[in-house]
């Protein structure tokens, strides 16, 4: 007896396109028109149908044939799973052009335009008068700011530069060195104290964001702020860090 069989309703295509680098795998209809099917890869390479020429290869990637024939149906070719349809656009696009989201052009609203409309977030919190636009809220953080900076410039200027220190950070062990810097950065706010350790116990060479403050050994440079130094005879320690 002789058993025929009988193809799949849909088949499971790679999409490929002259305008893109990546592949694609979907589903499809056998029973689509090629003038139906273009239409339905639109959305998948991003080139009008009437702009697309399309060619079939295996499984393999060996080339079978052109799909040119807009009325056929695609089961009316030898198309099975695995095997990629390959689009080439005609419309003069260039190739990656939709992939580079830089060229999208982007809705922009200006802040003049943003602040006279409603039902937004910061018309929220005008009415609100909350975070920002919480006048009383926003003196008092800049009075609470000022004064740490005021405490800590006070704390600083009892540290000379060139002092032996002592560093007792939360939840590190006491790490001695030399007192480099002192004074404002621009990676913080607030005072901070650079200090040279002893040992290869710290985050930089003295450099931060590309400013140098001090020079040092990399890992030997760290800032931390003043309450965390004390300033003394503090001799210089063996941590082992040599030792085999």
């Amino acid at each position: 007896m002789e058993v025929t069989g009988i193809s799949a309703p849909t088949v499971n295509l790679f999409i490929s396109s002259s305008l893109n680098s990546f592949r694609s795998e979907k589903r499809y209809s056998r029973n689509l028109t090629i003038a139906e099917f273009k239409c339905k890869l639109e959305l998948v390479v991003g080139s009008p149908a009437s702009c697309m020429e399309l060619e079939l290869y295996g499984a393999d990637d060996k080339f079978y044939s052109k799909l040119d024939q807009e009325a056929a149906l695609l089961g009316s070719y030898p198309v099975d799973d695995g095997c990629r349809i390959h689009v080439i656009d005609h419309s003069g696009a260039r190739l990656g052009e939709y992939e580079d989201v830089s060229k999208v052009e982007k809705y922009e609203l200006s802040q003049e335009a943003y602040d006279q409309r409603q039902g937004t977030v910061r018309s929220f919190l005008k009415r609100s008068k909350l975070g920002p636009y919480n006048e009383e809220q926003r003196a008092q953080q800049e009075a609470e700011a000022a004064q740490r900076l005021h405490e800590e410039k006070a704390q600083a200027s009892a540290i000379p530069v060139g002092s032996r220190c002592e560093v007792r950070a939360p939840g590190q062990s006491p790490r001695r060195g030399t007192v480099m810097y002192v004074g404002l950065t621009d990676f913080k706010p607030g005072y901070w104290i650079g200090v040279r350790y002893d040992e290869p116990l710290g985050k930089n060479d003295g450099s931060v964001n590309g400013k140098r403050y001090f020079e040092c050994q990399p890992k030997y440079g760290a800032f931390v702020k003043p309450s965390l130094v004390t300033v003394g005879d503090f001799p210089e320690e063996d941590y082992g860090l040599d030792e085999m």
